[in-house]
């Protein structure tokens, strides 16, 4: 008997017929769970049955997350496409904008799991000159399954992968029109994909369920919206006081993860924003600016600089 660790996990994704090795921190999850629909057994004529029967014919969509370092040679590029690229659909003559779907795969040392048709609904961006400069991924995709043992041979072209691995601490450099935006504490961004899954369930359907393998799973979606928000933080200082209690709902706003060098590594320009200021009373006082972008068309040009 072998167990399976966590830190052994190898992710994988296959897109358009490629196959790419991510580099992951060992903080990686994914599960599927399966959707109970419950009835009341007690009659008019058997009050004793004071409890409830169940059906399970359906399973909910497959949640995953994991963390990518970005690294100086940018092996993890197909990750920052998926976050931000669309793809237009057409049907009935209608045109739609659809998120870029692929296969996920974890290896493990006794199991391969397959994660089918993800998608990915939010990435985090945190820069932090204290931390390594990282995007977290959080998604779903329509089918968990065992593909097969540790060695199972996952489809698709092997990608060459870099000979080496630099992750990087980067510090942040923000510009917002004309706010003073030095002593910056910390900084966070957030793309979020808003999808609603197609109801998915038939009667037809459900009377043929018996297990797992012939269960009613989701397969098409919806984007309602996309929203990209996050934080500003500051040190209050006698240089930016008359910023603390600001707003603004046409502004420029550029966010620049810079090396220690002082060149710029990623950078992402969003306009118009609005903004709010807050300030936040500690043993340091601070002010906060909560930003969100006002046109989100186009995103992937947002990101100027990564490539």
């Amino acid at each position: 008997m072998s167990h399976s660790f966590l830190k052994e996990s190898k992710l994988y994704i296959v897109y358009g017929g490629n196959k790419y090795r991510i580099h992951t921190t060992t903080a990686i999850s994914f599960s599927q769970t399966f959707a109970e629909d419950s009835y009341p057994v007690k009659t008019l004529h058997d009050q004793s049955k004071m409890f409830e029967g169940t059906t399970v014919t359906k399973a909910n969509p497959a949640d995953f997350n994991f963390e990518v370092p970005l690294t100086e040679e940018k092996d993890e590029s197909l990750v920052m496409d998926l976050i931000t690229d669309l793809v237009a659909t057409s049907e009935s003559d209608i045109e739609t904008q659809q998120l870029k779907s692929f296969d996920m795969y974890v290896q493990t040392g006794s199991s391969t799991f397959k994660l089918q048709s993800c998608i990915i609904t939010t990435a985090n961006f945190n820069f932090n000159p204290r931390e390594q400069f990282k995007v977290i991924v959080s998604g779903q995709g329509t089918k968990l399954t065992r593909a097969g043992n540790e060695s199972y041979s996952i489809p698709g072209n092997a990608q060459s992968e870099s000979s080496t691995r630099t992750p990087l601490n980067t510090f942040p450099v923000v510009t917002v029109d004309s706010l003073n935006m030095n002593s910056i504490l910390g900084v966070n961004l957030q793309i979020q994909n808003d999808i609603e899954w197609t109801p998915f369930e038939t009667l037809q359907s459900s009377l043929s369920v018996t297990n797992s393998s012939n269960a009613m799973f989701p397969s098409a979606y919806t984007v309602g919206k996309r929203i990209v928000s996050g934080a500003i933080e500051q040190y209050q200082t006698d240089n930016n006081i008359t910023q603390f209690d600001d707003f603004s709902t046409s502004s420029n706003l550029s966010i620049t993860a810079k090396k220690s060098d002082g060149t710029d590594f990623w950078k992402i320009t969003l306009n118009p924003v609005m903004y709010s200021a807050r300030m936040e009373v500690a043993d340091v006082y601070t002010q906060s600016y909560d930003f969100r972008s006002t046109d989100n068309t186009a995103l992937g040009t947002r990101i100027t600089t990564y490539s």
